[in-house]
């Protein structure tokens, strides 16, 4: 069997046909757990099976994770042409077009990639330079609006000139907003740097700008084009990848793969409506749309649970997921008291998981919306002796021993890069005070030179002076190091040199010992990435520049679940792509999930209940959703509705967690329930949920509901469903066994839906 069809035949129908339509604009909406990464990963493969070089094709992902393992498996299929195809995240591959082009821009090649950190440290210099007050002007609240107005296409000037952001900022006591903006923009480009947004801000400038004919010549190298997790783009992502398929002649070979309904990162700027608008942006061009709709995660009652919650979204691209891994065990639903009761009865419920269903500890998640609410969790799981691990904290390279470091990495690569000159002028101390410093600052200002160029002369004396001399000759050694010998090379030499891990050693705390072992830890993983690079090919750049790129577009998602025995604690948010046996979804309260932030705008709420959708479809075979009437917000005790999503999954895929009756329900706390459904005596469900209709009603009389055999249902025939009301058969498409039928509903929310039939329950009129 040739290599071609052995892969082709691990796919079902629509996966194939998604795989092998590689000519034209393509949209593949894959709902969860149906095989995205394995179409994705697949096209690609046959692209170069169809003979297309590997270099010709451009994947976009969002995570360094994602990229590894696509290339991963694309070489299981075409060997070693995989290396040469285009694989990484926006961020990873933009910087390494820009490191190319960087002086079309007036950058230089070797700029230097400033996190969070260090934006909001420029950011905080210049409001105090201008002397603005900082509860007005709060770091992190300009920080976001700068990235906001990059990632819509708003330089500093053009901002001047929008009356409604300028506006907006007077109205928020902030007049000043688009001078910060200005000079920090100004300030990055005077260092020699780019933060993450300035990566796809730039690469799109490049783009528009087109000096010597940069765009065609992308356009060109780039003849196919794909985008993973498409949902999750923003305005400008999107503008960069049509500027590299839409031109005159282009046969826009263009994929993008993702699901809607998995839409959570607006708080980041991501934007639903560009995978809604997909399709219609590409329809003159004879689009080809794939729904991945078959679950191969989880059981049915699970799928079907999703597909029930999500259908109350006002905007979304119609699907009906469905599952044949059976219907597998109830949604357990919890209540409980108090948070604290919460907390013990969660780890009493994974103990009875564990020993009933013999699940490991890497079996089991707890998911929640805050991740302020892990403290009780954690609590409970140490007094059981279960080990767990909470993700979300504090990165390994946000700690402040191992920034110091990378600050003299970064000088030494970069000596304009300004917030590392700062960072680490007079650390260990060698004499050179804070005025000082603010001295050198505020002079290359007005000069608009970078500090490095200014501190040879500046005008200090004595100790001083002395001290910067030092300085400069000890940063120049290390450019020398870094420039002549390898990433590990130059490291270690840096880290002895300058002084830093003597003085870490002089801490013999235990606080202290973790910090020289965290130095340490970042010089092995230098060592394993000099390693690694110099097995991929011959000439492969180990440099402590390349290093540096490397690990400043680590995104939050590509930290490890390391393979070992523990529960995993961490927000839904963090959860999105992974999958684990049995999850556990807590705090399901009215004002924590849905948040109380997002519950103001239709939309802020649809994207709450999409946050929803992901964490229950990251369960494969338990699923259990809490829920406490009471907890501590805010230093006070909060009394609590049930969250309004648990309304919204039917009754026949639930069921109460055992000793309910033993917690009683505050005053004027009592949930809704449909008194019928609880009485259901074929319902095996004890009543705290109705059954939820768009109306709060069925659309049906029960009693006279009979639902008609699902295989005598044909396009065009009327009818009733019991939740749904009258509607009219408008396709039928999918297998014998698995038959898929769009409807059209005239009195629903979502008039047309796609439902599953062996599911369906409906009366032919």
């Amino acid at each position: 069997m040739s290599s071609t069809n052995s892969y082709l035949h691990q796919l079902n129908d629509v996966q194939r046909q998604a795989v092998t339509a590689i000519n034209g604009p393509v949209l593949v909406v894959a709902g969860p757990g149906s095989g995205k990464t394995r179409v994705l990963t697949y096209r690609v493969a046959h692209l170069i099976e169809e003979g297309i070089p590997p270099w010709d094709i451009l994947t976009l992902t969002f995570t360094n994770k994602a990229a590894r393992e696509m290339k991963e498996r694309i070489q299981q299929v075409v060997g070693q042409r995989a290396d040469r195809v285009w694989a990484g995240t926006f961020h990873s591959i933009f910087a390494r077009i820009l490191r190319v082009e960087a002086a079309h821009l007036g950058y230089p090649s070797n700029f230097t990639i400033y996190d969070s950190d260090d934006s909001a440290s420029v950011i905080r210099a210049i409001i105090k330079e201008m002397n603005l007050s900082t509860e007005d002007y709060n770091v992190n609240a300009i920080r976001a609006r700068i990235s906001s107005a990059k990632s819509n296409l708003i330089p500093p000037a053009r901002y001047a000139q929008d009356q409604e952001l300028m506006q907006a900022d007077l109205l928020n006591k902030r007049p000043h907003l688009q001078k910060v903006y200005e000079k920090y923009v100004a300030r990055c480009k005077r260092a020699g740097a780019m933060d993450f947004d300035d990566l796809l801000y730039r690469m799109f400038e490049l783009l528009h700008t087109n000096p010597e004919g940069v765009r065609e010549k992308y356009q060109q190298r780039f003849r196919y084009v794909m985008v993973d997790e498409f949902q999750d783009t923003n305005h400008l992502q999107y503008e960069i990848v049509k500027k590299l398929v839409n031109y005159e002649g282009s046969p826009r070979n263009i994929c993008v793969v993702g699901d809607d309904a998995q839409s959570i990162y607006a708080f980041r700027g991501a934007t639903i409506q560009n995978i809604l608008d997909f399709e219609q942006d590409f329809k003159k061009y004879n689009i080809q749309v794939y729904k991945l709709e078959q679950n191969y995660r989880s059981t049915s009652h699970i799928v079907q649970a999703a597909n029930e919650v999500i259908t109350n979204n006002r905007k979304q691209i119609p699907k009906s997921i469905w599952s044949d891994k059976g219907d597998g065990e109830r949604i357990r639903v919890l209540k409980a008291l108090s948070d604290t009761e919460e907390g013990k009865r969660i780890v009493d419920a994974i103990l009875e998981q564990k020993n009933r269903h013999h699940l490991r500890n890497r079996d089991i998640a707890i998911l929640y919306r805050t991740n302020a609410q892990s403290r009780i969790f954690e609590e409970y799981l140490r007094r059981y002796n279960i080990s767990y691990r909470v993700f979300g904290g504090l990165s390994f390279y946000q700690r402040k021993e191992v920034k110091d470091i990378l600050a003299y990495f970064r000088l030494a690569v970069n000596a304009k890069d300004e917030e590392a000159l700062r960072r680490v002028i007079n650390l260990p101390r060698r004499g050179i005070g804070n005025s000082s410093v603010e001295k050198i600052s505020l002079e290359a200002d007005a000069q608009n030179v970078p500090m490095w160029d200014l501190l040879p002369r500046v005008s200090l004396t004595g100790r001083t002076r002395t001290a910067i001399d030092g300085f400069i000759h000890l940063i120049e050694n290390f450019r020398q190091q870094a420039a002549t010998t390898n990433a590990y090379q130059a490291a270690i030499y840096i880290a002895k040199q300058s002084g830093l891990v003597d003085s870490l050693k002089e801490d013999t705390t235990v606080e202290g010992m973790g910090r020289v072992e965290n130095v340490n830890s970042l010089l092995d993983g230098i060592k394993e990435f000099v390693e690694n690079q110099a097995d991929e090919e011959p000439g492969t750049d180990t440099s402590l520049a390349a290093y540096i790129q490397s690990i400043s577009l680590l995104t939050d998602q590509d930290e490890q679940l390391q393979d070992e025995e523990y529960i995993t604690l961490m927000s839904v948010h963090s959860a999105k792509g992974l999958e684990f046996s049995s999850v556990f979804v807590v705090g399901m309260e009215e004002k924590l999930f849905p948040s109380f932030m997002a519950m103001d705008t239709p939309e802020g709420l649809d994207e709450e209940r999409r946050l929803f959708y992901v964490a229950i479809t990251r369960a494969e075979a338990f699923l259990t959703l809490s829920y406490s009437a009471s907890r501590y917000r805010y230093g006070q005790m909060r009394y609590n509705e049930p969250s309004r999503f648990l309304n919204e999954v039917d009754l026949t895929h639930v069921e109460m967690a055992g000793g309910m009756g033993s917690t009683t329900i505050m005053p004027g706390m009592e949930p809704d329930f449909d008194r019928r459904s609880a009485q259901t005596p074929t319902s095996g469900v004890s009543g705290n949920f109705k059954r939820k209709t768009p109306a709060n009603q069925l659309m049906a009389d029960p009693k006279t509901f009979k639902p008609s055999p699902s295989d005598q249902i044909q396009t065009g025939m009327k009818v009733l469903h019991l939740k749904f009301g009258e509607g009219k058969v408008l396709a039928i498409d999918g297998g014998r066994d698995n038959r898929v039928a769009t409807i059209f509903f005239q009195g629903s929310d979502t008039p047309e839906r796609r439902i599953m039939l062996k599911f369906a329950k409906l009366q032919i009129l």
